[in-house]
């Protein structure tokens, strides 16, 4: 037996069982006859008796969850101060002493991934049982909402593209989904706070995120282990409203926590979706993080500080896990017409500027991004309905850079070094095999200046691993951009058909803003 005695972050109060229908965990509960509970009552009334607390599991334990393997696993909750609770699970038993607070912690040793559906059993004054337990991989999927996006209908939002084949296939018993709802929405319902297998019925209760979904997806077929998804989304939401306050420490953001941003609903300002949809569920052992997310910040003008609020989200919620390299995994915004919108304060440079802010924070060690430029169908639509290549991006990051599958390729072409040969500039490339045009068309958007900073349309040839381009107007060319506008699709593409990444090789001022905007009564920033 294993006695600890470790404060952990307050839970939030466990819902009734009667709400989880189904799936709900088991309670056992031992109950006093009327008599003696009357008597309890009255005792308890005049001060002369304090009746034990029922103990209780963070909100994320219950049937048909999947626990993480190859990892230490942490159960917590509440019971009464100074209560024994003990953990029992795959032949592991331990016991924590709940603290003066009556928060208890145990950690299950590292658990080997399994199909094998078990229980897992929490024992004090009452038992928890929790039925049909896995053990495999975990994600925690976050944004706003293009992550959020389901695929069914949403107001003012088209449904995911063959959504209806794509619900009515998915049956995936080993991949389970376990949906937050938001904050302005119904706590209650059999798709809020509870594992659900996945199966079409469990996609339309819970309206799971149509990326994180075809990510577990490909993730699971691939490995061929259970794979556990917790969303925790909210659209139109800034990125303030995801990082704890100690996260603005950094002197580029002090005072950011205080600022207020145009909100519809409470609770949505900075900290606030951090302290209600994120830190509750740590330290819930994860293997890594989704995050899909930044396009209320963009449309307010907030690009020079996002790559410091992303690095400082990441650090944030490794140090809330406790898993310093944990993978994180984000999504290069889609192209749209941002600057025709009177309504955002937006240059076409803006969304380019934005794209260089997220590769920054997504190019440190154990992060990734997907880029997604060639998805886009509507450039006035900021809800783009293929999430299909959107979640398996996401999975080829995973699978390669997490997982170790090198036989799995996860990038596209990314510039790495400039070299200028008289009237040409050579690019060089990584994940450059097989470099190629995707519709044999000659390459798209590519631009050159010389010192005049004045950027022409330049033709680019491929050879071998590198790009040499030129153009007739620039005698003398010093700097390229590629994919430099908003509504960038361009075509160049590896062999595995992934694009190339957005970039620029000067570090020239870039001016992405424009005088203050007039509402054209454009669709709201969500």
């Amino acid at each position: 037996m294993e006695i600890r005695q470790q404060c952990v972050a307050p839970v939030i109060g466990w819902r009734p069982a009667s709400s989880l229908k189904d799936f709900r965990p088991i309670f056992l509960r031992r109950r006093p006859a009327a008599a003696p509970r009357r008597l309890a009552f009255l005792l308890l009334a005049f001060g002369a008796v304090r009746l034990p607390a029922e103990v209780r599991c963070a909100k994320l334990f219950g049937d048909h969850m999947v626990l993480q393997r190859e990892m230490p696993v942490p159960v917590w909750g509440e019971a009464a101060p100074r209560e024994a609770v003990t953990v029992a699970f795959a032949g592991q038993a331990l016991t924590a002493v709940a603290d003066a607070s009556g928060r208890w912690r145990v950690t299950l040793d590292p658990l080997a991934a399994s199909a094998e559906p078990r229980t897992l059993t929490v024992r004090g004054t009452n038992i928890l049982t929790y039925a049909d337990v896995l053990v495999g991989e975990v994600w925690f999927c976050s944004g706003q909402s293009n992550m959020e996006k389901p695929f069914g209908p949403r107001k003012g939002q088209r449904p995911i593209d063959d959504q209806e084949l794509e619900v009515a296939a998915a049956h995936y018993p080993l991949l389970r989904l376990y949906q937050v709802p938001r904050t302005d929405l119904p706590q209650d319902g059999p798709g809020r706070f509870a594992w659900l297998p996945c199966s079409p019925e469990a996609l339309r209760a819970s309206d799971f995120s149509a990326v994180a979904y075809y990510f577990g997806q490909q993730v699971h077929q691939v490995l061929g282990v259970p794979v556990g998804l917790i969303h925790s989304s909210f659209g139109g939401t800034y990125i303030d409203a995801w990082m704890p306050a100690a996260a603005f420490a950094a002197p580029a953001l002090q005072g950011q926590e205080k600022r207020r941003y145009p909100a519809w609903v409470p609770g949505v300002q900075p900290t606030e979706l951090y302290q209600s949809m994120v830190a509750p569920y740590a330290p819930y052992a994860v293997r890594g993080f989704l995050w899909y997310q930044g396009e209320t910040n963009l449309m307010g003008g907030d690009v020079a500080l996002y790559g410091s609020k992303q690095t400082a989200l990441i650090a944030a919620w490794r140090k809330a896990w406790g898993r310093p390299g944990a993978p994180f995994y984000g999504v290069l915004l889609a192209p749209m017409e941002y600057s025709l919108w009177g309504k955002f304060p937006l240059s076409n440079a803006a969304l380019p500027a934005f794209w260089e802010q997220q590769i920054r924070a997504l190019s440190a060690p154990h992060t990734g991004y997907a880029v997604i430029t060639d998805t886009v169908a509507n450039l006035h639509d900021v809800h783009p309905t293929a999430k299909r290549p959107v979640g398996q991006r996401l999975a080829r990051l995973a699978l390669a850079d997490t997982y170790g599958r090198t036989d799995i390729p996860a990038h596209g072409p990314t510039f790495v070094r400039l070299r200028a040969t008289g009237r040409h500039l050579e690019l060089t490339f990584d994940h450059a095999e097989g470099l190629r045009a995707r519709d044999s068309r000659p390459l798209t958007g590519f631009t050159i200046a010389g010192s005049d900073q004045a950027f022409q349309p330049a033709q680019a040839l491929i050879q071998g691993a590198a790009i040499l381009v030129s153009s007739d107007t620039v005698a003398h060319p010093v700097a390229a951009r590629f994919a430099w506008q908003e509504t960038a699709q361009p075509n160049l593409v590896n062999e595995a058909g992934l694009p190339a990444a957005p970039f620029r090789t000067d570090d020239w001022p870039l001016d992405y803003l424009r005088p203050a905007p007039v509402n054209d009564g454009g669709p709201p920033a969500r």
